[in-house]
């Protein structure tokens, strides 16, 4: 089954979707597999792996390599350039930073990356990636215009202009260790507009509450990934969240 359709299906069937992101620079490649093992055990429909700009090349192989010998799920990259392309992955958020100052966050990255997508055979799904205030590292690193949390009307600009470029996929990202996510009022708004597109929201979110509160606004998926590094029990953290936001 293709990754985008097992994803929309989930979200269909159970009302959200769980992602798991994992940073290869943050751990070794066999503690990421042990992160993602027990991720997996707690419900999450996925791991992202990615996320700085120093998650490529061999440590992201064999990353990916250690999660999929513990894991069943899909994995899909979430890469911060064309260096986090790797052949071992089954998807790519293939994604323009929209809000972006910096032409190569909005095309070029994503022209260099093509040909390795292309030839490594790795499903791309489309993705219109924005940065909320405050932003974090991501942020700073994609010189993105920063989208005010008061601001809902920038959010559905640029989510229109993605979903109008062809983008099945909108990710609305506050930042890695943000105080809390884009606020409901956003979510709402976006996801009005964007209709039967996907709707994907990261940042902040560290709790069920926060995470019970951005479904209830209208999310399609939660992508947590701080938590996973903070946590001393992975699988209950992760068990807790998606207790929160599936219809069982």
């Amino acid at each position: 089954m293709q990754v985008e359709k097992y994803l929309n299906e989930i979200s269909e069937n159970q009302g959200t979707v769980h992602l798991t992101l994992i940073d290869p620079a943050s751990q070794s490649p066999d503690e990421a597999a042990e992160i993602a093992l027990a991720a997996a055990n707690g419900g999450t429909d996925a791991i992202m792996i990615g996320g700085s700009t120093e998650a490529g090349g061999a440590l992201l192989d064999q990353t990916l390599l250690k999660i999929k010998e513990r894991t069943g799920i899909p994995t899909i990259l979430f890469p911060a350039n064309a260096g986090g392309v790797s052949a071992y992955s089954d998807a790519i958020f293939f994604m323009s930073l929209l809000n972006s100052r910096d032409i190569n966050y909005i095309t070029t990255n994503q022209a260099m990356g093509a040909p390795m997508v292309y030839k490594f055979g790795i499903e791309a799904i489309s993705m219109a990636y924005l940065i909320i205030e405050p932003g974090g590292t991501v942020g700073w690193v994609g010189d993105a215009k920063l989208i005010p949390k008061n601001k809902p009307e920038i959010a559905v600009s640029y989510s229109l202009a993605g979903k109008y470029l062809g983008m099945h996929y909108t990710y609305l990202e506050t930042g890695s260790g943000a105080d809390g996510p884009a606020p409901p009022e956003m979510i709402k708004t976006v996801k009005k507009v964007l209709g039967n597109n996907k709707l994907l929201i990261g940042g902040g979110i560290r709790d069920p509450e926060t995470a019970k509160k951005c479904v209830m606004a209208g999310a399609d998926m939660i992508v947590t990934g701080t938590v996973v590094e903070e946590t001393s029990d992975v699988t209950a953290k992760i068990e807790e969240i998606v207790s929160a936001v599936k219809n069982r």
